[in-house]
């Protein structure tokens, strides 16, 4: 005779695919500094920007991000923005990529109704030796708005797991600027350093090296893999051009809730959601008599919670004023992105509200289900016993490859690079 009891299946947990992952500035980055994107800072800029659609007055904006499905190697980034009582604003950019997983590699042609009118953008990286070089230029601007980098930038770099240095110039402009800039970043274990020179344009002193407002430095201390399916952690200290020291915080959670949908199967037992928390302090620390451009402090926070695959809510708090928005996304092929948010500026009492949509095709939803090959729930002896009956109190909820930095199953968007810092 057989068995009468039927093994049941064991339970899983839904992982859902992040809203936007990678952002769209980080396919850039290596096309600027290492210093301007590396202690937490492209993370808390998604998290201060994305979707945050309103600020003043009322205004509409839309981004459409398509590829060709004969050739993925190419894309087009196309945004507009308008307030509802002002002019429109928009820029599209073209970009052809040497590896569709590798963004380090490109050529990017931007078309803006801001100056400069026509920028070409591009990089090289060799991963077998680390070293890469890049191009920023301007090919058609205002004749009436000079740009401080009109005759382009060229650079180079050099980066590894724990190393990233480099410099930029201007090679046919008159100015004396040899460098533009430079940065040297170096990790050692959770501690990340790093300095950047940078001459101000309106230095005109011969001693430039030895002026400190040319300066930046910064440290943070860091936990976690550069995986968003891994919790994180951030710290960073910033001293800005010997005139504003900079405090940041970013921390982002990976928890489970239970799930109690019928239209899911019995062994749906949780659904993972993502949980951002940023903090950011900005204050002077020169005479402020000195510069009236920028203010003695702000401070700014946010939070970010994606409950499910569709639902993302975001909310901004500020010195003067606070900013909520509810996005609401739809995994189709293309898949569509809407988003209200709401701005209440303390000085005014006004209340502003914005509206945005996102049409988007780059980035595939392949991982919206639960997969067992890279999330499981803690395995143990009690799934060998047939019939056995699964107790939702005493097991928890996941239990991950990722705690041992196992990324070989993840989604290719989704594997934290290692090559360079």
């Amino acid at each position: 005779m057989g068995n009468s009891q039927t093994k049941k299946p064991p339970p899983v947990v839904l992982v859902p695919p992040l809203f936007d992952y990678p952002p769209l500035s980080a396919r850039n980055r290596m096309s600027e500094s290492s210093y301007n994107v590396l202690f937490g800072k492209l993370a808390l800029k998604c998290l201060f920007e994305d979707y945050f659609e309103v600020k003043d007055a009322d205004n509409f904006s839309a981004k459409f991000m398509l590829k060709p499905t004969d050739d993925p190697h190419v894309d087009l980034v196309a945004s507009v923005s308008s307030a509802l009582d002002g002019k429109v604003e928009g820029d599209a950019s073209f970009r052809w990529q040497s590896d569709v997983d590798d963004p380090h590699t490109f050529v990017d042609l931007s078309v803006s109704t801001t100056n400069p009118l026509l920028l070409l953008r591009s990089s090289a990286y060799f991963p077998k030796y680390g070293v890469g070089a890049f191009v920023v230029s301007p090919l058609i601007s205002k004749k009436n708005d000079k740009l401080s980098d009109e005759h382009g930038i060229m650079g180079l770099r050099y980066g590894s797991t724990n190393l990233s240095l480099g410099a930029s110039f201007s090679p046919f402009s008159t100015k004396e600027e040899w460098p533009k800039n430079a940065w040297l970043v170096r990790k050692m274990g959770r501690f990340t350093l790093g300095m950047q020179y940078e001459p101000l344009d309106k230095n005109k002193d011969t001693a430039k090296y030895k002026d400190l407002r040319n300066w930046s430095c910064a440290a943070s201390y860091g936990i976690g893999s550069r995986s968003p399916l891994s919790p994180s952690f951030n710290v960073g200290l910033e001293l800005a051009r010997n005139s504003q020291f900079i405090v940041s915080f970013y921390q982002h959670l990976v928890v489970q809730r239970q799930v109690k949908n019928p239209f899911e199967e019995d062994e749906v037992v949780g659904i993972t959601n993502y949980i951002d928390l940023g903090f950011e302090l900005q204050t002077r620390v020169d005479d402020s008599n000195t510069s009236n451009t920028l203010s003695d402090s702000s401070l700014q926070m946010a939070a970010s919670w994606q409950a499910n695959k569709n639902f993302l809510l975001k909310g901004k708090v500020g010195a003067l004023s606070s900013t909520f928005t509810l996005a609401f996304k739809s995994w189709w092929k293309p898949s569509f992105t809407f988003n209200i948010s709401a701005n209440n500026n303390r000085r005014t009492g006004r209340t502003a509200f914005g509206f945005g949509l996102r049409v988007d095709n780059l980035r595939e939803a392949s991982y919206q289900r639960a997969d067992p090959n890279f999330v499981m729930l803690t395995p143990n002896k009690e799934h060998l016993a047939d019939g056995n009956v699964w107790k939702m109190e005493k097991r928890p909820m996941l239990q991950s490859d990722l705690d041992a930095e196992n990324f070989s199953e993840l989604p290719k968007e989704l594997r934290p690079p290692q090559m360079i810092l």
